[in-house]
């Protein structure tokens, strides 16, 4: 992951959010060890939404699993995930939209991306790694 690549999915996510008239978003993009390569937040999205979006995205990487993998394991697993939250000091956001991204079969980072519904924040993210020939893990 660098950061042209970063931009690139950033773009890619943007451009689908307005083609689909989703609500504005904040998207964070991170490298395969979890730091960030870059963050844009929309105008008109509140000031919590960066840390939503890193925390999605981190979440991923940490765990090794998107974050609907983790969503759906916070809902039959609460205290492994709390316990998971909890050593990553408050930051994993266990819900849709935090999506890993591979390039062939290989970790590169992942992206995390809210503002509109946790189903559509994932949509768009896929849609963005789709869109520079990568391979998205939603879990």
């Amino acid at each position: 992951m660098n950061l042209d690549l970063a931009n690139a999915l950033i773009s890619s996510a943007l451009d689908y959010r307005r083609a689909h008239g989703l609500k504005p978003l904040t998207i964070a993009v991170i490298d395969g060890g979890g730091h960030l390569v870059a963050l844009q937040r929309e105008d008109g999205t509140s000031n919590l939404r960066a840390a939503i979006a890193q925390g999605k995205a981190k979440g991923a990487v940490a765990m090794g699993l998107g974050s609907r993998a983790l969503f759906n394991r916070a809902q039959e697993q609460p205290y492994f995930i709390d316990s998971m939250n909890a050593l990553n000091g408050g930051a994993l956001v266990p819900v849709p939209g935090g999506v890993l991204i591979k390039q062939d079969g290989a970790l590169i980072g992942a992206i995390g991306i809210t503002g509109d519904s946790s189903d559509n924040d994932e949509t768009c993210a896929v849609a963005a790694i789709e869109a520079q020939g990568l391979t998205a893990e939603t879990g």
